[in-house]
């Protein structure tokens, strides 16, 4: 691609459609608008999702759910994927140069998927259950994580 092969996209260079300028521009007397009803009307302007009377979809649909404004979103990260940086310390910063998080005021929380060969020190917000909190069907799960610290960074949420 050079200067010599450059155009204007299709339609670019057509004029602006003008309406009302006599019969012989085809859009004359009405400018497409057709005759009377309240599209007509200058100045009409019908709500979002009109359909004539009839009951608009948005109304005749059911309600469901709700949304919690107290809702706290985690990044969360696994075992295995920490295992997988091969680091000693894992803070929030070792995580996004990874790409394990997007961000790293994020809030995170780490699960107890995978294994760790090695003591790792891990700063995050939240953990999984520990095996002594878990219920009975929780606890018959084998999760061993080979000499693990946790270290529970504080919170930036506002409230």
């Amino acid at each position: 691609m050079n200067l010599s092969t450059l155009r204007a996209p299709r339609k670019a260079s057509e004029n602006k459609k003008r309406v009302g300028r006599g019969m012989g521009s085809g859009i004359g007397k009405t400018s497409g608008r057709g005759h009377k009803g309240q599209r007509s009307r200058s100045g009409s302007r019908m709500m979002r999702g009109f359909e004539g009377g009839q009951m608009p979809l948005h109304r005749r649909l059911p309600k469901r759910g709700f949304n919690n404004i107290f809702r706290v979103e985690y990044a969360v990260v696994n075992l295995d994927r920490i295992a997988e940086l091969g680091q000693k310390e894992v803070t929030p910063e070792v995580l996004v140069k990874a790409g394990v998080i997007k961000s790293a005021n994020a809030l995170i929380k780490i699960l107890g998927d995978g294994e760790l060969k090695s003591a790792i020190t891990v700063h995050g917000h939240k953990f999984s259950n520990p095996p002594a909190t878990r219920s009975p069907r929780q606890a018959a799960k084998p999760r061993s994580s080979a000499g693990k610290t946790r270290s529970r960074l504080p919170s930036t949420r506002k409230n």
